[in-house]
């Protein structure tokens, strides 16, 4: 696996900072796009409806499908949150961050959170898709 990365945080100037994510970011070499993942584990079982163990979970998730290509944290450039209570993500913003940071890092790609009034999977909290570029050569 790649531990180094090329990319490019994209922020103007004049903008005040974002917490936890870039606003956007340039990257070029071998791109990985991950489906929308939950919070469930390898067996498709929720062990947990609470929102934040689910976030950790699809975190987990993700980490191991971009190992399984090759890359890491390091190598995301953007995630996008589909969760079903923006009020709830909101409240736990801090537990939130807390287990951000230990799964993926102090690694901030480009974000979006989507409210949506349901999952496919009817206990699912939060669903995230997720872009990765592990940079050429």
């Amino acid at each position: 696996m790649s531990t180094t990365t090329a990319n490019e945080i994209l922020h103007p100037s004049n903008w005040r900072a974002t917490p936890g994510y870039s606003v956007g970011v340039a990257a070029r070499g071998r791109t990985l796009y991950l489906g929308g993942l939950i919070g469930w584990n390898a067996e498709h079982e929720f062990e947990t409806d609470d929102f934040i163990g689910q976030v950790e979970q699809t975190l987990r998730n993700i980490v191991a499908v971009l190992h399984e290509g090759g890359a890491g944290p390091e190598h995301l450039v953007r995630l996008t949150w589909y969760v079903t209570d923006k009020q709830e993500s909101l409240a736990r913003l801090k537990e939130l961050g807390g287990v951000y940071r230990s799964v993926i890092g102090k690694n901030f790609p480009a974000m979006a959170l989507v409210q949506v009034a349901g999952l496919v999977e009817d206990r699912a909290k939060v669903e995230i898709e997720a872009t990765a570029v592990i940079p050429d050569g």
